[in-house]
């Protein structure tokens, strides 16, 4: 059930944290959290987006349950990162799509792919629409109108970039002045690249139950890169048209191979991560980020899912249907960035480089 008030929660438990100091070589939350002898709510906030799930100090603690303190780290601070998505969201009218996140992704799924199939089928022949296409340039535009391909998710991409850069600056105007330390942005870049807090205190995190796995790490992995990859592939594609080579592409060409194993990539972390999820141990998890989890990586893998099939089907009458569905998932994807578990990163990016100003170190 959920934490009554994670803000209170949180600064108990970092009380009691302080004054016990077991843990604090596990990841960079305790140290920082030594830096400080009281906590304001800012601080738990940044402490809570700092943590990155590993759960070892769960197992670890003579304070978790049963014992009568009931401290569970992990779990409350999820729980204060959800509140802290709601709390800075913008424009603060959608901070109410965080209370019911799962069904808010869910819905904007379906209403992406429906936006896109209806669009398809009102501008084009069913004819065209249903239709076998030989695969050559231009094939992919003769079924969607680049406008219709091409507007809708820039638009809803930049109006969620900027979302979520108002969002995080709310967050970070909040934590307070902090030291300006040379080397600091070049520390958070490098953490949030490797994922060193996903390695608990160096021997890997307990993704399933007191047993120590790299496996949660490797599969966070797998899912940025492949989308970056993915996201590379759309770019070379995009100055591939500008050059006067709209898509589709030969499968050995630079977009294709790029997009198939980013697509991959992500399908495996994807499914990785909602299968440590299913088998994993409830007792640190809070049970209300079920759903938002279970729906951002649904989300992530339909992506690739129907892109792949893209790939695979483009030269049937299949093609007009699987381009439709798939631009709607990307449609929902960008849509939902700024109001999903997805934005955890660029929150967790944040509290990082906050947290080496903090340090006074670049290391």
């Amino acid at each position: 059930m959920p934490v009554a008030d994670p803000i209170a929660d949180a600064r108990r438990a970092m009380e009691v944290c302080n004054a016990c100091r077991y843990c604090e070589g596990f990841c960079a939350v305790f140290p920082a959290m030594e830096r400080r002898r009281s906590f304001t709510d800012a601080d738990l906030t940044t402490l809570a987006n700092l943590c990155h799930g590993c759960r070892g100090c769960f197992y670890a603690c003579q304070y978790a349950p049963p014992h009568p303190f009931g401290i569970n780290v992990p779990r409350t601070f999820s729980e204060l990162r959800l509140d802290s998505y709601a709390q800075y969201a913008w424009p603060k009218p959608f901070a109410a799509l965080f209370r019911n996140n799962g069904a808010v992704v869910a819905l904007a799924m379906a209403l992406g792919v429906g936006i896109v199939v209806v669009l398809a089928a009102a501008l084009q022949n069913p004819a065209i629409l249903l239709g076998a296409h030989p695969v050559r340039p231009g094939a992919f535009y003769a079924v969607i109108p680049y406008a219709v391909m091409f507007w809708p998710a820039a638009i809803s991409l930049m109006f969620s970039i900027v979302a979520v850069i108002m969002a995080v600056r709310g967050f970070w105007r909040d934590a307070g002045p902090s030291q300006r330390t040379a080397g600091a942005l070049g520390a958070a870049i490098r953490h949030a690249m490797t994922l060193q807090n996903l390695s608990g205190g160096g021997h890997g995190c307990n993704d399933r139950d007191d047993g120590f796995s790299t496996a949660r790490r490797r599969l966070h992995h797998a899912i940025s890169c492949g989308f970056a990859l993915c996201f590379s592939a759309s770019g070379v594609a995009a100055i591939f048209d500008r050059l006067g080579h709209p898509a589709p592409y030969a499968f050995w060409s630079a977009p294709v191979l790029l997009g198939t194993i980013g697509g991959f990539l992500m399908l495996i972390g994807a499914g990785g991560l909602f299968w440590l999820k299913l088998c994993g141990d409830q007792a640190p998890t809070a049970g209300r980020l079920v759903g938002p989890d279970v729906a951002m990586l649904a989300l992530l893998a339909m992506v690739p899912l129907t892109g792949l099939l893209l790939l695979a089907l483009r030269a049937t009458s299949a093609m007009g249907i699987v381009l439709a569905v798939h631009l709607g998932f990307v449609l929902a994807l960008f849509l939902m960035l700024p109001y999903s578990r997805m934005v955890h990163g660029a929150y967790r990016f944040a509290a990082l480089l906050r947290d080496a100003h903090d340090a006074g170190t670049g290391k």
